[in-house]
């Protein structure tokens, strides 16, 4: 099987609200353990805050019970959390250090640099693991990327669009 096959990115937005926590991490879950039993083994995250931290630690998780799975981040550039709180830094690098693979795929930021990123995860996957409740933004432009490309799409999302 070549890689896209065995391939799942994840696209959501960076606003979370804390009540809605828990559902999403049980629905990454089921989902990831539903990929994984269809034979996905990487798992595409952009390390964002919001909804990419949730799936990289969803995948964490899971990687205790699955250890044939593997974490990827694609990080847009250098110096991504830079101007992020003290907190969110401390997560970032947690869940880096606990990445199989980390690509970065910008020595600095430019215009655009999400969407590369973007382009990058979904370009290497046949399927996708979406929060999307918003007609606008990057996870819009990043579900509609990748439904063009022909990936398998599951939006968690409980009222999406």
């Amino acid at each position: 099987m070549d890689k896209e096959r065995i391939s799942c990115c994840f696209t959501g937005h960076r606003r979370i609200e804390k009540e809605k926590t828990s559902f999403i991490n049980a629905a990454l879950e089921t989902e990831i353990e539903k990929m994984i039993s269809q034979g996905i083994r990487n798992f595409y995250c952009g390390g964002a805050i919001g909804f990419d931290m949730l799936a990289e630690k969803a995948v964490i998780r899971l990687r205790r019970k699955y250890p044939e799975i593997k974490l990827i981040i694609a990080v847009p550039h250098k110096g991504q959390s830079d101007l992020w709180g003290e907190r969110e830094k401390q997560e970032y690098d947690e869940i880096i250090a606990l990445a199989d693979e980390v690509v970065c795929l910008s020595e600095a930021y430019y215009r655009g640099c999400m969407y590369a990123r973007n382009r990058f995860m979904v370009d290497n996957s046949s399927h996708c693991i979406c929060y999307l409740n918003e007609n606008t933004g990057g996870t819009t432009y990043t579900a509609r990327y990748a439904e063009e490309q022909g990936l398998q799409i599951v939006n968690i999302a409980p009222f999406s669009c």
